[in-house]
């Protein structure tokens, strides 16, 4: 900015008797002039969308206020929601002339990996970045216009390396984007802090990392923006320095919240529903799995889905949120939307006549049906491989199995079983991913008995009981005989494991180690009715 033009600026509000600014691109051309009140006047450009981008907007923000005092953090945030390289602030003087100008630009936050302290060692995650926000601006002292004599192109280019120097210090391999997750709560805060931990976890089962956790406390829930015209500002500033591409809501929220945050932030909006469906579509192996992902995806979307063309909608789509079978469906019109639903409910309603189909021969052949229950990521397909010798997917990640699997298994009175492995359950499971997974679940309904798989070494494991116990009180399986089993009891000290079992009620085990297992067994097959041994072989489900 050279002193001539900062008088000109000065000479026209002095004219106007208003606020004038100024958008400069980096050639120093002028792009857009602003005209404001006697108080202030506003950037007249919307927010630049981050995604994808690695640079700034590439234009400077000039601009007269009434006397020279030092740059509020309302004055400040225009840098940050539209990009710009930098922003300058012309006082005026009491004759008329240009007074002292003070300049910003943005700085990078700083980001640092925080483990969890109560976590072992090996179930700590990798990538659990939480932002230490510092300074949000670099702010110069107070000068005359004539004496603004820094190198600005060569200032503009070493920040923005910096920016991207630290995106790919903490950009995980193989990540999706980078994601902030938000939970707005008007309830106590560590049960909040729970939430925002599991979200994270989802989050990273969904390739996302994670580079900032904002959690806040309100009386009520903002109806328009979730969070509140305050907060969503601060979210937007801070989406900025980290170069997030997701916004990630720890609850779900209503299509004109998703809409609004969308196009305040620029960025793609994901829900918790929305981020669990997704794992889900990952996760579908399986043609059954794959209709009923299809099928919870499609009546999630079904209300959102808006006019074609709308930016956005493609905001909410596409990418995390809106990958698998559905993705093609999603900017169809409704009743398209409609008719594939209903197909799609007729080829479950097929799938579940051939489960119970297979169901009735096993009752005819007189064979104990077992079913592992429990949280997503508490050992199931761990402990069905180990008992069965099968060979089941496994994974350290939630929602690892989607598809339920059943094997055969020889009990120590030389009676065979069939054990089911079922999808984990997790709180808050969106409505439509239970009605589609019905059929699936029909397996627990004609089970003798649910063994009820526990992280024991979780932190939050009390909590991931009652949530299981709750979900199969809703489905009407809560009748169904249950053994309450801890696994990986080898992750707790020695000295805690007899009486984290004993407060249970429940048989301490290690799939991995195979400690228990033969404790586990003999006590499946006492609880067991007493039946005759199955004469002919048990043909695997898949």
């Amino acid at each position: 900015m050279s002193h001539d033009l900062a008088r000109e600026i000065v000479q026209l509000d002095r004219l106007v008797g208003r606020r004038v600014g100024v958008l400069i691109d980096r050639l120093g051309r002028v792009e857009a002039v602003a005209v404001g009140d006697a108080k202030r006047v506003a950037v007249p450009r919307e927010p630049s969308a981050p995604k994808g981008r690695e640079r700034f907007s590439t234009l400077r923000w000039v601009y007269t206020r009434e006397k020279d005092e030092a740059l509020a953090p309302s004055d400040l945030t225009p840098i940050a929601l539209h990009r710009l390289d930098a922003m300058a602030a012309i006082a005026l003087g009491s004759e008329g002339e240009a007074g002292p100008v003070r300049v910003a630009h943005l700085l990078p936050a700083d980001e640092s990996v925080k483990a969890e302290p109560s976590a072992p060692q090996e179930s700590r995650r990798e990538s659990r970045d939480v932002v230490a926000d510092g300074a949000r601006y670099r702010l110069f002292p107070p000068r005359p216009a004539y004496e603004l004599d820094d190198d600005f192109l060569d200032m503009i280019r070493a920040l923005e390396k910096e920016f991207e120097r630290r995106r790919s210090r903490t950009k995980v391999s193989g990540k999706a984007g980078r994601a902030i997750l938000v939970h707005v709560t008007t309830g106590k805060r560590d049960a909040a802090e729970e939430s925002l931990d599991e979200l994270a976890e989802l989050a990273d089962s969904s390739d996302l990392a994670v580079v900032d956790r904002i959690l806040q406390r309100r009386q009520s829930y903002d109806s328009r923006t979730w969070m509140g015209a305050g907060r969503l500002e601060e979210l937007m500033v801070r989406a900025t320095r980290l170069q997030a591409d997701f916004i990630v809501a720890d609850q779900d929220l209503t299509p004109a919240q998703a809409r609004a945050i969308a196009e305040a932030t620029a960025l793609k909006v994901l829900d918790r529903s929305q981020l669990i469906l997704d794992i889900f579509a990952r996760r579908a192996r399986t043609h059954e799995g794959k209709i009923q992902v299809e099928l919870a995806q499609l009546k999630y979307l079904l209300p959102r889905l808006m006019t074609r063309g709308d930016s956005g909608l493609s905001r909410l789509e596409g990418g995390i949120g809106g990958r698998g079978p559905g993705e093609q469906k999603l900017e169809v019109d409704r009743r398209r939307v409609r008719d594939r639903i209903r197909n799609l409910e007729k080829m479950l309603d097929a799938e579940r006549t051939r489960r119970e189909q297979r169901r009735s021969r096993r009752r005819e052949r007189d064979v104990p049906v077992v079913s592992l229950v429990g949280y997503t990521n508490a050992g199931k397909s761990t402990l069905l491989n180990v008992l069965t010798k099968s060979e089941v997917f496994v994974e350290h990640r939630m929602f690892a199995t989607l598809d339920p699997s059943s094997r055969r298994l020889r009990l120590p009175r030389e009676r065979d079983v069939v054990i089911n492995d079922t999808v984990g359950f997790i709180r808050d499971l969106p409505k439509d991913l239970v009605a589609a997974f019905r059929a699936t679940l029909e397996e627990i309904e004609g089970s003798d008995l649910l063994v009820h798989l526990v992280d024991a070494s979780h932190p939050n494991h009390p909590q991931q009981i009652a949530a299981v116990v709750g979900i199969l009180t809703d489905l009407g399986y809560h009748e169904i005989p249950r053994l309450t089993v801890l696994n990986k009891i080898d992750l707790v000290p020695e000295e805690e494991r007899a009486s984290l079992a004993r407060g249970h009620g429940a048989l301490a085990i290690s799939a991995t180690t195979r400690l228990g297992l033969d404790s586990l067994l003999r006590k499946i097959d006492a609880l067991l009715p007493a039946r005759p041994r199955a004469l002919a072989a048990v043909t695997s489900a898949p």
